[in-house]
């Protein structure tokens, strides 16, 4: 039989680590708990009105902050079905989706959930660092949109292979596994299992700076 889809495979994962933790587990998420996660998976698939509102800001935001506070009061293992049983018809099935955001996202999550109780990075396999480093060229200038005045190249470890995720001088070089440099991107700095080479300056900017959506 063969392996699940990457994107499938992480939300499997996800979902068996949130029901052996139950609803009140950390996250890397700030104050969020595994429940606070559920209700954000949950609405990003499910509540089409609102699910622009995670990466729009102002009344839209607040609107969908809304709806995912309402998610947090139903019940918790229901919540976890939903996201195990898949993506709706629609957008979230289509194949450039499940491939790139989904597969991102999931993966982030996840691990969200695994560095909140000090878990090691996992050993990904060449298939997945594979799709995850795709995933890192599509447009890493988006995630260090925020980064001023500093430039930043991403190098995968063990291949010397390089993206340049924004233009500027100094650079700072940001050298790891797929999967960890992509955390780092989704502003998981703290987790995120790389290393960081440059002037002292160009690094105090970049970790100054808000990454991420």
């Amino acid at each position: 039989m063969a392996d699940p889809p990457f994107d499938a495979a992480e939300r499997a994962r996800l979902c068996d680590l949130l029901d052996e933790l139950g609803p009140d587990a950390p996250t890397m998420l700030g104050a969020w708990t595994t429940r606070d996660l559920a209700a954000h998976l949950v609405l990003r698939e499910h509540d089409l009105p609102a699910g622009p509102g995670l990466v729009v800001p102002g009344a839209w935001g607040r609107y969908a902050e809304r709806r995912r506070a309402a998610l947090t009061r139903q019940d918790f293992a229901a919540l976890v079905a939903t996201i195990r049983s898949g993506p709706p018809p629609g957008f979230f099935r289509l194949g450039w989706v499940r491939r790139y955001p989904n597969l991102n996202e999931f993966f982030v999550h996840h691990e969200d959930v695994r560095r909140a109780r000090a878990d090691d990075p996992r050993d990904l396999g060449g298939a997945l660092d594979d799709a995850l480093w795709r995933n890192l060229g599509q447009a890493p200038w988006v995630l260090a949109r925020r980064l001023r005045g500093v430039g930043l190249v991403l190098e995968r470890a063990g291949t010397g292979q390089r993206l340049r995720a924004r233009r500027g001088e100094p650079s700072v070089l940001l050298h790891g596994p797929p999967g960890e440099l992509l955390l780092y991107l989704f502003g998981r700095q703290d987790a995120a299992h790389v290393d960081v080479h440059g002037p002292a300056g160009a690094i105090d900017a970049l970790r100054r700076t808000r990454l991420g959506m």
